[in-house]
């Protein structure tokens, strides 16, 4: 049987790594840079891209390979490529098919690192963005797009906004306009939601979260679906679809089919910037897969108690979690992701942003940290935090309200979450 024809937990406990007869059950640590070969013609022809195989660890390792190979089977992808951070998964992403005098249109409501890194860091380098609201229709989102617009980028489920992604409107503009559609899925993970089953072209990952589960190593991770005909609009694409002169006039569509946009990532942009993921983190990640069907219902069973908990209190002044019926992005998650969303609610306190901060350094069980999504539950302000070099009219665009709190609920016993948020509460 294919890896593809595996229900997802198999393949979170069983996938990407099929030991041979005498080989190690477990996925081995590859803790090697080079690699030997008998005869220079066999290392030449790795370096040609004409023979598979590994020779130095910037460009790809067994270890991340297999891990790398888990997350595409269980995205239903044709090929996928670990990074060393989930930032680092985004910009690679994009700069695979942009480059300067090109221009992308993006949701609003997405992380503001990778909200900074479209706005800031990749206009130095030549490269546009247009932010839309998810909300808008088809049409306002279309008005975005310039001649030159190479991809439009969104977030399944937003951080910290929890707003869900309308896949199927934000896929039919992407390509009634000839462009992949890019999804950051790192919120549902795929166990709860498959971005490529609803239109998306390519899915990033900040392994770092859920995927990993226990805070312990920084990652990233993109994968291809292998859907998007990049012939079809080659002029746009010469990057994939003309010769490379860095690799003797090999052309990555022609070469390798529906896997030239993870080759061309990894052949030539960690060949360059080598933003690569160590094999001892990819080891640590893939102990975390191992067991992701388990925690992420964990995370949305204690996370759905918890909203509804918030939703009753007088104190709260607002929720937001599609798990609650009244929300609304209650019927796309309910669309897209009927098994649960996420553990990440978000909410505010009436008396507004004072109140909720005192409200976080009472927390006692709960810790205020920057991460999110692993197995501790923590808490983030992120107009003090995270978000805090943007401005309030770019905090409201991106869905960040002033008093908004990032709830990341963990696999603790629920009771001892919620004795935690009342005593905060009365304090």
């Amino acid at each position: 049987m294919s890896e593809q024809a595996f229900k997802p937990e198999t393949l979170c406990v069983q996938g990407g790594w099929q030991p041979k007869k005498g080989e190690s059950r477990v996925l081995p640590i590859y803790q090697s840079t080079t690699f030997k070969y008998d005869t220079s013609e066999q290392m030449a022809r790795l370096f040609d891209l004409k023979d598979n195989g590994y020779f130095y660890s910037r460009l790809a390792n067994p270890t991340c390979d297999a891990v790398a190979s888990k997350i595409a089977a269980l995205e239903g992808g044709v090929g996928g490529i670990l990074t060393a951070s989930g930032q680092a998964a985004s910009f690679y992403a994009v700069f695979n098919i942009c480059q300067a005098g090109d221009h992308l249109v993006s949701s609003s409501d997405i992380y503001g690192g990778t909200y900074n890194l479209f706005n800031v860091t990749m206009k130095k380098m030549g490269i546009e963005v247009t932010f839309v609201d998810p909300d808008a229709s088809e049409e306002e989102i279309a008005a975005a797009f310039r001649p030159n617009t190479k991809l439009l980028f969104g977030e399944s489920i937003s951080n910290p906004s929890c707003v869900v992604l309308d896949f199927e409107k934000f896929s039919r503009v992407a390509h009634a306009k000839g462009v992949p559609f890019v999804v950051d899925n790192t919120f549902p993970t795929p166990i709860n939601c498959r971005p490529f089953q609803w239109g998306a072209d390519i899915v990033v990952h900040s392994t770092t979260k859920y995927m990993d589960g226990h805070a312990v190593a920084i990652g990233g991770c993109i994968v291809d679906s292998g859907n998007f005909d990049w012939e079809a609009v080659a002029d746009k694409y010469p990057g994939l679809t003309a010769p490379d002169a860095s690799y003797h006039g090999l052309t990555y569509t022609k070469a390798f089919g529906k896997g030239a946009y993870i080759t061309k990532a990894t052949a030539q942009l960690m060949r360059d910037l080598g933003s690569v993921q160590s094999p001892q983190n990819a080891f640590l990640l893939n102990l975390g897969l191992e067991t992701l069907h388990l925690r992420m219902k964990q995370h949305c069973a204690n996370a759905q108690a918890i909203a509804e908990f918030l939703e009753k209190d007088p104190r709260v002044a607002w929720v937001n979690y599609s798990g609650l019926p009244d929300n609304r992005c209650h019927a796309l998650a309910e669309k897209y992701m009927p098994n649960g969303s996420c553990g990440v609610v978000s909410f505010g306190l009436k008396g507004g942003r004072e109140r909720s901060i005192r409200f976080m350094d009472h927390l006692k069980l709960i810790a205020i940290v920057t991460h999110v999504a692993d197995a501790r539950s923590s808490v983030l302000h992120p107009a003090s935090h995270t978000h805090r070099q943007m401005t309030d009219e770019q905090l409201l665009a991106a869905g960040v309200k002033p008093d908004l709190i990032r709830l990341s609920v963990g696999i603790e016993n629920v009771d001892d979450l919620l004795a935690d948020i009342r005593q905060a509460l009365e304090a």
